[in-house]
């Protein structure tokens, strides 16, 4: 197998069956073999006398040998119990209040097996509006949201990560500002990615510089107007500011529905690529296009025998994953194999550009990439033609737009996803995107230093005899090798990374990959720090003119959730460097109040004291009972906690590093409240903390530390309501950089994603 160092830590911490204990039961190569004897056997529903040990084999080679691999799901679940194999489904959200808990009652199902979620709000009235039944007023869409934002954060998804969502609002919905705003604080809807739904006439308005309607979604009345123009405007200020929200352009997420008499398709999964109709589903595949390039003498180039068929191997994979797969919701069952929809798409494009010695941000690079994916949606039609004949067209053909004279075996056949975690086992580029960084330095737990370069790089600067570690080193510093004037100009040119890449660029890449493939493309258009607001602008303005169906932008640093700057402390709108900062922990006071709580732990009673005097919290003291545990792990988490909050540290901060931390003594006992020992300080500190602000005593500031005297507005908010997930510049698990792409998060060190 091709399998790396790194993708072996990767599959053993997420994806390898594992015992009470936490330790890995299966090996890599039987997690491929289950994986690949799980979805042979499909080939059973349809022909009684197929060889199953022969399609098996097939599917296990192309996985290990890293040509192609399925979604995270699949990967994590096939052969087991739980069976659920789908990344992302869509549920609808009706305008009353029986139907919307239904929905989060679904969605929190859906959470539980392992998937993400999107959900179009447009159904649901404006705040204020009157709601007849009741005599009462409407709360509104975002209220809600934050309803489902809640559900997502009580479920964890199959024991290895949170609920992702997608949230969209019809640009038209009379709440369309709140809902812009709503994600402005970092802090707020922490669970959900948000995309306002643009339409062609609201685009055309922005245009003209002129007004455009607002319509009630209950009575389908227009009961105000906006500025297009200023609309837009504040959209872009947004996503500038954080990221969000997305746009998505909702006219030509419908112009490519297949089935319309089925309903409009109003939302898409949680990465923006997917759009689906109520309760489907998509099962995504990717091919590795590192292992679809071959050497020609000296030359590299495309084995386009090799990709058709991977592409036939991968398309027939997918396409059994629909009949194996055990659905959460039997309406979900249903409505997936009605149209049958797969999701076929690419990584490593820009690792073979870099074999092919193309630079990315070259016009060469987007018309390879447009004929690449022709290439690939052309064989993949073919390729659910065949398997039509065979197995019949999928039971809604006939009422498609598709042409009648070609059955199809799937409705959809090309979707190009993000592949943070996939591409990570596949040691290649995520999905279409450039490279984001050519060197990591790993820190390990002895104090060294482990570098990893990406091949290709690694490979070229030694066959120039160029390679060192400080020359890694510095890389690793810069992020790029643009600068580094010492290297050749012809390597310089060709190996750019996401941030040497003109925002137009990524759009025009976006662009060309989207021509051809069924579904959408997820792509992050990166912006250094210093980009404008008419930068965004001008790239959302590029992206509906070149027919791509969303963007999702990132500028570099607008996340950034860090509490304390050692070195050099900026404040917000200086530019100048600031000064430097020496941090010492103020002494412990003489006389303190607290409390003394028993915990239930995996290994017996944990005691946890926490004491706050006039200046907040300032101590944690630990104390395990007779049946044992870990009392000097304990007694060390204590400690540096209080060390940490009598330095000015605030409780948020050390709360959500707590938090959630595993212990498989605790995970492994049913009816636990608490996942660890640091989990459990966690949450009594968080209960010291709301106690006092509920009872007016304190009152949260920006470092939730100082009480405040009882005559001050306290607002009763949570700690946990303060922490900023969704705005992590670093992992919240290993605190290696995150790398935004493909309108998700993703961590190359560890292989933590918010989107799998």
């Amino acid at each position: 197998m091709k399998i790396s160092k790194n993708a072996v830590t990767v599959l053993e911490k997420r994806y390898l069956i594992k015992d009470d204990e936490g330790n890995p039961v299966e090996k890599v190569e039987d997690l491929f073999r289950r994986v690949a004897a799980t979805i042979a056997a499909a080939d059973s529903l349809h022909d009684k006398k197929a060889d199953l040990k022969k399609t098996e084999d097939l599917f296990y080679d192309m996985m290990t040998n890293l040509e192609f691999l399925p979604n995270s799901p699949t990967l994590m679940n096939a052969g087991r119990p739980l069976g659920q194999l789908s990344a992302c489904f869509v549920l609808p959200v009706e305008d009353s209040m029986e139907q919307i808990f239904e929905a989060i009652k679904q969605a929190a199902l859906i959470h539980k097996s392992g998937g993400g979620t999107g959900f179009s709000f447009s159904r649901i009235r404006q705040q204020g509006s009157a709601v007849n039944s009741t005599g009462g007023v409407a709360s509104g869409p975002i209220s809600f949201m934050k309803v489902f934002n809640m559900a997502t954060e009580a479920v964890k998804q199959g024991g290895t990560r949170r609920g992702a969502n997608m949230g969209i609002l019809r640009i038209d919905h009379p709440d369309i500002l709140e809902f812009i705003d709503s994600k402005s604080n970092n802090a707020e809807i922490t669970n959900f990615n948000i995309s306002v739904g643009l339409t062609e006439d609201f685009m055309d308005a922005v245009e003209k510089d002129e007004e455009y309607d607002l319509v009630d979604p209950h009575s389908k009345e227009v009961v105000g107007k906006l500025k297009a123009k200023e609309v837009f405007e504040k959209i872009v200020d947004a996503a500038w500011h954080n990221g969000e929200p997305g746009i998505i352009f909702l006219d030509r997420l419908n112009r490519d529905n297949v089935v319309p008499g089925q309903g409009e398709i109003e939302s898409t999964n949680p990465c923006g690529e997917q759009p689906l109709l109520p309760y489907e589903s998509c099962n995504l595949g990717s091919i590795n296009l590192v292992n679809m390039v071959k050497k020609n003498e000296d030359k590299y180039e495309y084995d386009w025998e090799k990709l058709e068929k991977t592409v036939s191997k991968a398309v027939h994979f997918l396409d059994n994953v629909i009949d194996v797969n055990k659905y959460p919701l039997e309406s979900i069952d249903h409505t997936t194999k009605q149209t049958r929809k797969i999701g076929l798409g690419v990584m490593g494009w820009a690792d073979s550009l870099l074999l092919l010695g193309i630079p990315y941000n070259s016009q060469e690079a987007t018309e390879l990439g447009e004929k690449l994916m022709k290439f690939i949606n052309d064989k993949g039609h073919e390729a659910s033609a065949r398997l039509a004949k065979k197995r019949g067209a999928f039971p809604l053909f006939e009422e498609s737009t598709l042409p009648q004279d070609r059955p199809l075996r799937n409705a959809t056949v090309t979707t190009i996803a993000p592949t943070g975690t996939l591409s990570i086992l596949g040691n290649c580029s995520s999905g279409v995107e450039p490279i984001f960084a050519y060197v990591y330095i790993r820190n390990i737990m002895d104090g060294t230093e482990l570098i990893e370069v990406n091949p290709i790089l690694k490979e070229e600067l030694e066959k120039r005899d160029l390679f060192s570690d400080q020359l890694m080193k510095q890389i690793a510093k810069e992020g790029t090798i643009a600068h580094i004037e010492s290297l050749p100009e012809d390597l310089r040119r060709v190996f750019v990374c996401a941030h040497d890449i003109n925002p137009e660029d990524h759009v025009r890449m976006q662009a060309a990959f989207q021509k051809h493939t069924d579904n959408a493309v997820s792509k992050t258009v990166n912006f250094s720090n210093s980009a404008t607001r008419e930068e965004v602008a001008e790239v959302y303005d590029l992206a509906f003119r070149l027919g791509c169906k969303g963007v999702t932008i990132y500028r570099d640093g607008s996340r950034d959730s860090q509490v304390l700057n050692i070195g050099q402390v900026k404040k917000e709108g200086d530019t100048a460097e600031g000064t430097e900062v020496k941090i010492t922990p103020r002494p412990r006071p003489d006389m303190v109040m607290g409390f003394t709580e028993r915990v239930k732990i995996g290994c017996g009673n944990l005691y946890i004291t926490v004491n706050y005097d006039d200046e907040g919290i300032c101590e944690i003291f630990t104390n395990t009972g007779k049946a044992g545990g870990c009392p000097s792990q304990s007694e060390a988490t204590a400690r540096l906690a209080s060390i940490a909050l009598r330095s000015g540290i605030d409780v948020k901060s050390i709360v959500n590093q707590l938090k959630g931390i595993r212990c498989p003594s605790t995970i492994r006992q049913q009816g636990m409240k608490v996942t660890s020992c640091p989990d459990a300080i966690a949450k009594a500190v968080t209960k010291l903390y709301d106690q006092q602000v509920k009872s007016g005593a304190w009152v949260p500031a920006e470092n939730a530390l100082k009480p405040l005297n009882k005559k001050s507005q306290a607002k009763e908010k949570s700690i946990e309501d303060e922490f900023i997930p969704g705005g992590y510049r670093f992992c919240p698990e290993c605190a290696a950089k995150l790398e935004h792409e493909g309108g998700c998060v993703t961590c190359r060190n560890c292989g933590f994603s918010r989107c799998g």
